[in-house]
């Protein structure tokens, strides 16, 4: 591998003048750090605007042909009074200016979005000496929106060559037309990603404003412990379930090459934080667990029949039911006459009453029950499926706080069990996992 670190900061990390100066100490602190990615400034307080969603609403006025310059000057104030506190030398207005200009003129979102970090980028580079690089001539996509990875690996390359260090700002891109496309939001993880993997990176580092995962959230789990190490795999189990800290697209880009992760705090750089590795590297832990994570406001739909098991394609027409309503499902549990279908509430809509005739005209159920209000919670760990007890531990959790299970299944990975409750036994029933193997 070679000694080269790249760093993206988040928006809470890049929010006002003190923590430029933070990020300027941290990437100073190791030489290795020689590629940063900048996010967009985020708020600076709890009432504060992110600046993306500024940039957002400018280009929705401009479509309606309605002015946006006050929003825009909240903008210009920003970044202006960043420049001027951080005494760089580019000359931000110039550069506000042309932005302006472009989206009166009818520039697109994905365009407008982009400026955020597109000018943070460019204040970023100037504070830490750095050269600027523009992430439209590296970061390629292709005319249908997806990354190019072959001509970003190419276009890195390129510019990349004989530039020891450099900023180059995250969350966009541009198509082969010079367009500017935009990742989802929190995109500037993904770009971070992209970068590592063409540099051949040692480390990816994730800076944002917590030290790393927690086995459990601290909003319902008082003082949870750090999670110091998780496979790719954990993490996707964790952040599936509504553990996020990272974009889970960022894990593809570097994952087939091993590139660790680690998310950092950098209001805390002296804490260790969160090492993402390799799926295939050795298991150091057993008899524990690495991480619980669930969502409230699922539904149930128990379809039982006799005989279910020997007639084939019932559960292909329960499937194509759900697709031709263009829903999607989280689970599907099933016995020798019985099959449930887990859906998010989100997901279904108003659209239940429909399935479920569907359902008795085309499956001919024996009995058609639905659960509504029910919450999902994944017990994740690597070494689950070697350790004796783990299962026993879950439930005897659950049991000692009381809380009833309403359904079972354990993933065919075998790094999770998950369990269905009742919402009002979400968080009692995840305080009481917790306190099982924090024990």
């Amino acid at each position: 591998m070679s000694n080269r670190i790249v760093a993206k900061f988040g928006g809470s990390s890049l929010a006002d003048s003190d923590q430029f100066r933070k990020v300027k100490s941290i990437v100073l602190d190791n030489e290795k750090r020689k590629y940063v990615v900048p996010s967009a400034p985020g708020k600076r307080f709890s009432k504060d605007y992110k600046i993306t969603d500024l940039l957002y609403l400018c280009h929705a006025h401009a479509q309606n042909e309605i002015s946006f310059d006050d929003v825009f000057k909240h903008i210009e104030d920003r970044y202006i009074g960043l420049a001027k506190e951080l005494e760089v030398k580019i000359d931000i207005k110039k550069h506000l200016d042309e932005v302006k200009k472009k989206i009166a003129d009818g520039a697109s979102a994905d365009y407008t979005a982009s400026r955020g970090e597109y000018l943070n980028g460019l204040i970023l580079a100037d504070y830490l000496e750095y050269e600027f690089i523009d992430a439209s001539e590296v970061i390629c996509f292709k005319n249908y929106g997806k990354v190019d990875l072959e001509a970003t690996q190419k276009a890195i390359d390129e510019k990349l060559s004989g530039i020891e260090r450099a900023v180059i700002p995250g969350f966009y891109g541009a198509k082969d037309d010079g367009t500017i496309k935009t990742f989802t939001r929190g995109g500037s993880d993904v770009t971070g990603a992209i970068i590592a993997r063409c540099v051949g990176a040692e480390l990816y580092e994730n800076w944002t404003d917590v030290s790393g995962f927690l086995m459990a959230d601290p909003n319902i789990v008082e003082n949870p412990k750090p999670i110091e190490v998780v496979t790719y795999k954990e993490l996707r189990e964790l952040s599936y379930m509504g553990a996020k800290v990272l974009h889970e697209e960022s894990i593809f880009p570097i994952r087939d090459v091993c590139i660790p992760i680690n998310i950092r705090n950098t209001n805390k750089p002296e804490d260790k934080g969160t090492l993402i590795v390799d799926d295939n590297r050795p298991i150091s832990y057993s008899g524990t667990i690495t991480g619980i994570a669930g969502k409230k406001d699922f539904t149930v739909i128990a379809v039982q029949k006799m005989l279910l098991n020997s007639e084939q394609g019932f559960c292909r027409k329960l499937l194509s039911i759900l697709e031709s309503n263009g829903v999607s499902f989280e689970n599907m549990p099933s016995g020798i006459d019985s099959v449930s279908l887990v859906i998010e509430d989100a997901q279904l809509g108003d659209k239940l009453d429909g399935i479920l005739e569907e359902i008795k005209k085309q499956c001919n159920p024996d009995s058609l029950e639905v659960y509504p209000n029910m919450a999902l919670i994944s017990t994740v760990g690597r070494g689950m499926d070697r350790t004796k007890g783990i299962s026993s531990k879950v439930f005897r959790g659950l049991a000692e706080g009381d809380v009833n299970i309403r359904m079972i299944n354990q993933g065919s990975s075998e790094i999770n069990i998950t369990v269905g409750v009742e919402n009002d036994d979400f968080e009692k029933a995840l305080r009481g996992i917790y306190r099982a193997f924090a024990q």
